[in-house]
Formats: structure tokens, C-alpha cells, sequence
């Protein structure tokens, strides 16, 4: 087994990790400041899920006796149009996926099996993301723009009803 290539390759997730827990908070933020409660969630439950990969990603490193690179694949992007993030959400979920299974095939060929099947199961993650921000997209294309009127009504009525609005109020 060529140790290198596989920390090599593990290291090139943890990027692509990182940067995609920055853009979903990113996005976070932005949908939870205009109350689209449901997107918000879902791109912090996303964040925090990939927060999990580079934990994992980061043991298999260790494990190898490589050092984890703490490094972004990319810079946050300013998008503010929620369709626009759903569609930059779902690019980056397909581009990981294709790039989880290649991986898997290199290191299938170089023996280490562990590493493989970490990818095969990034795999499959990244391919459940990239189906629920295609059915979001979905949505948006079905019920227009009354789909984040719903979910921004629903908010509004949770605080005036004494629920929680932003933090600090």
C-alpha cells in the first residue's frame, strides 16, 4: 500500500469537506435570517454531517501516520439567491461523489481496502445530499415562489406566537 497517496487523497477530502461545512453555514445564515426555517435547517444539518466527514477523514489520516491539512478546496461564495444555493449545493455534492468514487478505484488499486471503503460510504452520503437539494430545487420549480413564502409565514408565526425568533431577541 502506498500510505502517501491514500493521505494524499484523504487530505484533498478534508478540503473539500471544510469548504463545503463554510458554504452550507454560509448558506445557514442567510436562509435563517429571512426565515426560510426548512433550508436553513437543512443546510446546517448538511454542514454538521460534513463536519462528521472530516472527522472520519481526519482518523483515517492519523491512522496512517500522515498529518491532517486543515485547508479549504475553495473560498466561501457570497450567494444570496436561494435557488442559486441550491444549485451550487447540488453541483458540489455531484462533484464530490465523482471525485469520492475515483478515489475509491485509486485506492482500490493500491491496495487499501479502509480508505476505499471510507470513499464508497462519503459515496453515498454525498449522493443523499445531492438528492435532497434536487428535490428542494424541485419544490421551488413546483410552488414558485409562494414554496419560501410558506416557510417564511410559518416563521413569523412562530414568533408572534412567543416562539423563538433570532438569537439574542
Amino acid at each position: 500500500m502506498n500510505k502517501e497517496k491514500s493521505i494524499e487523497l484523504l487530505n484533498k477530502a478534508v478540503a473539500d469537506e471544510l469548504s463545503a461545512v463554510h458554504q452550507y453555514m454560509y448558506f445557514h445564515f442567510h436562509c435563517d435570517d429571512k426565515g426560510y426555517n426548512l433550508l436553513a435547517n437543512l443546510f446546517k444539518k448538511t454542514a454538521i454531517e460534513e463536519m462528521v466527514h472530516v472527522e472520519k477523514l481526519s482518523e483515517r489520516i492519523l491512522f496512517l501516520k500522515g498529518d491532517v491539512e486543515m485547508k479549504l478546496k475553495d473560498e466561501t461564495e457570497q450567494i444570496r439567491d436561494v435557488r442559486a444555493m441550491l444549485e451550487k449545493a447540488a453541483q458540489m455534492e455531484s462533484e464530490s461523489a465523482d471525485e469520492y468514487n475515483e478515489w475509491a478505484n485509486l485506492c482500490a488499486q493500491n491496495n487499501d481496502s479502509a480508505t476505499k471503503k471510507l470513499f464508497e460510504e462519503l459515496v453515498a452520503d454525498e449522493e443523499r445530499h445531492y438528492d435532497n437539494y434536487d428535490i428542494e430545487t424541485e419544490n421551488m420549480d413546483k410552488y414558485g415562489d409562494n414554496y419560501l413564502a410558506l416557510q417564511s409565514i410559518e416563521h413569523s408565526k412562530n414568533i408572534s406566537m412567543g416562539g423563538a425568533g433570532h438569537p439574542g431577541e
